[in-house]
């Protein structure tokens, strides 16, 4: 593995330069490119202590094609560290990289030794589905003014629950002595239902720095109140709602 079991220390610092335009192809929520040859490994890391808790590995690994659709076919073989054993769960994908758009076509896994699949055919595919009639996420990396910023305070122009993706600022990024010029890129519950992330994208469209924050009443009935779970850590806030900073996530794109 090429991660680190530790979080590198990181600082985040907002720039008074305007975002800048960026291809990101990397597929939603994996940061693999789905592009024959591809490969990416990358690291979950618990908030306060920073331990490696889940990792991934991922390959493209050959041409598929899902309803008559081309795209790619990708093996992530993802491992919970928290296990014990630690819990291995194999994943497929059948995904498709565009001039305009980046989405999902086709998910498998393995239940009792079967090998299960969906399509973006199936109801249950909602969970992979990105934009109207699953066209994926825009390519095109620019800021649409659907997100607005100011310090921890985020303010909505559209819907929570539509395609809630938007670039909010310009930020410097500084992890193990290395600077990195990147844009600021919110998701707000489009990928999962009372999560937020913040992912700090560089000009070669990949990602630097991912960081999940749940929404203070995310899972309740299991968790609690999350600010109560995490007093200390960071909080984000969406038209008055609280989202409280819970992991970070790098690659081997910064640690390989």
């Amino acid at each position: 593995m090429k991660l680190p079991y530790q979080m590198p220390l990181y600082t985040i610092r907002p720039l008074e330069e305007e975002p800048f335009t960026t291809r990101w192809e990397e597929l939603m929520g994996w940061l693999i490119i789905p592009r024959l040859g591809e490969t990416c490994e990358w690291g979950l890391y618990d908030q306060p202590d920073g331990r490696l808790t889940e990792y991934c590995e991922l390959e493209v690994v050959g041409k598929a094609s899902i309803h008559g659709i081309e795209g790619v076919e990708i093996h992530a073989k993802d491992v919970d560290l928290t296990e014990t054993p630690e819990a291995v769960h194999d994943h497929q994908f059948v995904a498709q990289l565009s001039e305009k758009y980046c989405r999902f076509l086709a998910h498998g896994w393995m239940i009792d030794d079967v090998h299960s699949f969906t399509t973006f055919l199936d109801e249950e595919f909602v969970n992979w589905s990105f934009g109207e009639d699953n066209c994926g996420k825009e390519v095109e990396l620019k800021a649409h003014g659907w997100i607005l910023r100011d310090g921890r305070n985020l303010t909505m122009t559209r819907p929570i629950g539509d395609y809630c993706v938007d670039v909010v600022g310009r930020y410097e990024v500084t992890m193990d002595g290395r600077t990195y010029d990147t844009i600021c890129v919110i998701d707000v519950e489009t990928y999962d239902e009372g999560v937020l992330t913040e992912q700090f994208i560089d000009k070669n469209g990949k990602t630097v720095l991912w960081r999940r924050f749940n929404r203070f009443d995310w899972h309740k009935d299991r968790y609690g109140d999350w600010r109560e779970k995490l007093p200390e850590a960071e909080r984000l806030t969406v038209d008055g709602v609280e989202y409280v900073h819970w992991y970070d996530s790098v690659s081997d794109y910064t640690q390989g």
